[in-house]
């Protein structure tokens, strides 16, 4: 199942007159009986809804006071999640001959009485924000709302955003469903929430709510997968500069190429995006390719094997991105501890959705051709190796997508193509051009195409670090002049910012109305925008030695760290 739990507002969404008819309780009994969990979210005060509200326990959490107010229907527990606003407050609006209903925390009104309150707030210099629910006015403490108290909610059900289905109908309803990965509005929403929405209901309230859990029940949603493009992923970028966008669910990717080829960077800049968008990601890092990527934890390391018990306990929490250290386990042994972790994470995805993604390194070791195991559900799965052939027949079934990298690409997925059975690769099919990867999207026969890999925010900064005081070796800048008098090497960024201030003016001028400086940096830096600005200054014939220096030495300055 994709989407494993439903929350729901309560007013004019699951109910019509502050009641909930029997058909949408049946409906609500079908969705729980099919092993999904159940939020009500309202801005009603929690007294008030059990005096109308006859099924609590279809719900395992309750979000009352908008947000401020988690309550637990099967243990009676309750919880607030704010302080409520100071007496004075309450006293001063009451002075104004303000109607008044109090909660635990929630101060409620009704217009037009929006006025004084935003006054009252004003005067007493107060941190309270106000929430508008149709007539309704709410105010609470800053920063609360729906969508804190579904959090609340899930992390106890131990479960993200990224697995609920959210229904409201009113403004204070934005909140929790931008919070959820597909939102949706009934039919008799207002205007803003159904602009926001993934798709609206054909009925009314609980007409529209048995509507969408019949929908989900039936094919979780797959009919609206395509309108939920906010929570696609970019692999990497076509040769025109437009993105290669994946959806989060419901994709097996193939990492392949030779060593040093990319794979790694192709593979951390998609676990930083992953994590930058709080799909919780496990890492199986037999080399210890990725122990120093900031958005991962690490469990093992040479001297202490992963135990199977932390792994998982510390995926448990949903915000944590795990990295699985097996350089301390025995290269033969590898494959076992693994075949034994992947049952448990399945069992967990079951359970709670998580962990989003599975990223496998060296992955020909770990699920090799002679893999004899029980086939498993493989999902959400990147799979890194250099020998594409060398991986299970069953598992390279599953590949939704190739991404070959290095300069001998197409032959990388010629490979997968023979080993996976598929037709061999047409004879028009493009290399890699100006690209460093290849990107094959298999279904609906698209054709392979070049793509750039897009580096995360670590391997950028490493990248800069090195071009800015490294050390480019062979690739060094030579300040010639035109009859090559001078031989004077910059090996980096720093080093050709302090020749260029000291060197003659005709060299400068030399290599600057020939273009070397923006080749260099285009061909070598590898930094486009900084070249196109670099070339832009070469094309001024007006400038002078002095000025060009300055401009070149200003461009580099705005996007590197050039000691002085």
């Amino acid at each position: 199942m994709r989407y494993l739990a439903l929350a729901t507002d309560y007013d004019n969404t699951l109910a019509r007159d502050s009641r909930v008819d029997d058909a949408t309780l049946a409906a609500l009994g079908r969705l729980r009986e099919s092993g999904r969990r159940t939020i009500l979210l309202t801005g009603r005060r929690l007294d008030e809804l059990l005096e109308v509200c006859h099924c609590m326990d279809y719900f395992d959490y309750v979000v009352a006071e908008n947000g401020a107010h988690l309550y637990e229907p099967a243990s009676r527990g309750n919880t607030l999640l704010a302080e409520p606003p100071p007496q004075g407050f309450v006293e001063a609006l009451r002075t104004r001959g303000v109607p008044l209903e109090l909660g635990r925390v929630i101060v409620a009104t009704h217009a037009p009485h929006q006025s004084v309150v935003i006054e009252t707030i004003r005067e007493l210099g107060l941190e309270l924000h106000i929430i508008f629910n149709r007539d309704a006015v709410m105010v609470l403490p800053a920063g609360v709302n729906k969508a804190t108290g579904m959090k609340q909610a899930l992390r106890r059900l131990g479960m993200s955003p990224h697995e609920v289905v959210a229904v409201g109908d009113a403004e204070n309803d934005h909140s929790f469903m931008g919070l959820a990965e597909c939102p949706v509005a009934v039919a008799n929403a207002i205007d803003s929430i159904k602009e926001g929405a993934a798709f609206v209901t054909r009925g009314e309230a609980g007409a529209g709510v048995i509507e969408l859990i019949d929908a989900i029940l039936a094919n979780d949603l797959e009919q609206i997968d395509s309108r939920l493009e906010r929570r696609h992923i970019a692999l990497g970028m076509r040769l025109d500069g437009t993105f290669v966008w994946m959806p989060p669910y419901g994709r097996n990717v193939l990492v392949a190429g030779a060593s040093g080829s990319g794979k790694s960077t192709m593979a951390t800049g998609l676990i930083e995006r992953l994590a930058d968008q709080l799909y919780q990601v496990c890492v199986i890092d037999p080399e210890g390719d990725y122990l120093n990527l900031e958005t991962l934890v690490t469990i093992g390391d040479r001297q202490h094997p992963p135990a199977l018990g932390e792994v998982m306990g510390v995926l448990r929490d949903p915000g944590v991105n795990v990295n699985v250290d097996l350089l301390g386990i025995a290269l033969a042994d590898r494959p076992a501890y693994f075949t034994a972790l992947l049952p448990q994470l399945h069992e967990m995805r079951t359970r709670t959705g998580r962990p989003h993604w599975i990223v496998v390194d060296e992955a020909h070791h770990l699920l090799p051709a002679a893999w004899g195991h029980p086939p498993l559900r493989l999902g959400e799965v990147v799979l890194v190796t250099v020998h594409p052939d060398r991986l299970a027949p069953s598992v390279l079934a599953l590949i939704d997508v190739v991404v070959a990298v290095g300069d001998m690409a197409k032959r990388t997925l010629q490979e997968f193509a023979v080993a996976a059975s598929r037709p061999p690769l047409k004879a028009h099919i493009p290399d890699t051009g100006d690209g460093d990867a290849m990107c094959w999207i298999l279904q609906g026969g698209q054709d392979p195409f070049p793509m750039r890999v897009i580096h995360s925010h670590a391997v950028r900064l490493r990248h800069h670090r090195k071009y800015a005081v490294g050390d480019v070796r062979d690739n060094s800048f030579y300040f010639r002049g035109p009859q090559g008098r001078q031989n004077l090497k910059a090996q980096n960024l720093a080093v050709f910012c302090q020749i260029a201030q000291g060197i003659d003016e005709e060299t400068w001028m030399f290599h600057l109305r020939r273009g070397d400086y923006s080749r260099w940096m285009r061909d070598v830096i590898k930094d486009e925008e900084l070249a196109r600005g670099v070339q832009d200054i070469e094309g001024r014939l007006e400038l002078t030695s002095p000025q060009s220096r300055a401009l070149v030495g200003a461009a580099i300055d705005a996007r590197y760290t050039v000691p002085a």
